[in-house]
């Protein structure tokens, strides 16, 4: 509609010229026209042409620049206008001086040329300035806004929004992961997931009833460090009966993360196209590589397989079988790593004791 009334304008604005510029003719030119309103509708016709030619140039340059408006960030049209705005006055305020100067009357188009000449450097300083210390201005306002510009220009990625699952919360590492500051972005706890923890916490199997409770407290603990953080959402799905699927549907439907720590629940959402964080993939990542030659200390809790080893187990649960350590049992000891094998059960490591290294060094 405005595309229209815009070619609209010109069409009529360019055919009321034409059809009124025959009026600024002498007059002796005229008198030699024998039907000056034909004159008239035919001029008025050719000026509609052009005003449709410079009304659809118009009409283009007009939706170019809304795009290029559109596409640009608040912070950055925020800038350029307060840029604009200093730079007109600040033309205005070196140009008062100068208007208070005699100039010759022949010279009278001088104070306006020099105003718009004037207006046009000062304005594209003033946008040029902003483009260069825009942001720096923006940070002395609001030391966050710079984050959020770099976001809006795509610099940055936006942190996704992760939805907790009830396993992901009674497990606990979620609460750690937090305090480190490696987990960015919102985290969502769906009504239903809270359902679910209240209804552990009230089951009359003692076991379901710890974890419950324990998953209750972590989420309060969470909540009273990271109140804008972790937020309860109120949605629920009365037609999904299970709380795997209304976490799935979820996820899909805000286009978040789920982070979990269900191997079930993980393959169900990876057919889905749902993007998941498994906080046991997270432990499994970030656990110790141990290489040939490197040392370690732990305490032997029982004898191996073999006569004369000892076995003992790291923080991460990884078992640690250590040759001449079968009379260590209950000691602390030092050992040297040989080797290390995975095996669907885990990892496995197999190492000396520094004392024995040593002897055969």
């Amino acid at each position: 509609m405005l595309d229209a009334v815009i070619i609209i304008l010109f069409v009529i604005a360019s055919a009321g010229v034409g059809y009124g510029s025959i009026d600024l003719l002498p007059a002796d030119i005229l008198t030699q026209v024998t039907n000056v309103e034909a004159v008239r509708l035919i001029v008025g016709c050719f000026g509609a042409i052009v005003g449709l030619a410079l009304g659809l140039t118009a009409q283009t340059t007009y939706r170019r620049i809304e795009a290029n408006v559109r596409s640009q960030p608040i912070e950055v049209i925020l800038t350029r206008a307060v840029g604009w705005v200093f730079g007109l006055l600040l033309a205005n305020l070196t140009l008062a001086p100068i208007f208070l100067l005699p100039i010759p009357s022949e010279f009278g188009f001088v104070k306006p040329l020099m105003a718009v000449l004037a207006s046009i450097m000062f304005s594209f300083l003033g946008v040029s300035l902003a483009d260069t210390h825009g942001r720096t201005f923006l940070r002395l306002i609001n030391p966050n806004s710079i984050e959020s510009m770099l976001v809006a220009e795509g610099t940055l990625a936006p942190a996704a929004t992760k939805v907790l699952d009830t396993s992901c919360i009674i497990d606990g590492r979620i609460e750690e992961l937090l305090a480190t500051g490696f987990v960015e972005g919102q985290l969502l706890v769906p009504n239903f997931v809270l359902d679910e923890l209240q209804m552990l916490a009230d089951a009359s199997n003692d076991q379901k009833r710890t974890r419950g409770r324990r998953g209750l407290d972590i989420l309060n603990r969470m909540q009273a460090a990271y109140p804008d953080r972790v937020v309860i959402n109120p949605i629920d799905y009365e037609d999904v009966n299970t709380v795997d699927a209304k976490l799935v549907r979820f996820a899909h439907e805000i286009n978040a993360l789920l982070l979990t720590n269900d191997y079930n629940l993980s393959k169900v959402a990876n057919l889905q196209k749902v993007d998941v964080l498994n906080v046991n993939d997270l432990s499994q990542a970030v656990r110790p590589i141990y290489l040939p030659g490197d040392t370690l200390d732990l305490k032997i809790l029982r004898p191996g397989k073999e006569p004369t080893q000892g076995v003992g187990y790291l923080e991460d649960g990884t078992m640690v079988v250590v040759e001449d350590g079968n009379d260590r049992v209950g000691d602390e000891v030092r050992a040297i790593v040989t080797s290390a094998l995975q095996t669907s059960a885990g990892r496995m490591i197999f190492a000396k004791s520094h004392a024995t290294a040593i002897a055969e060094g």
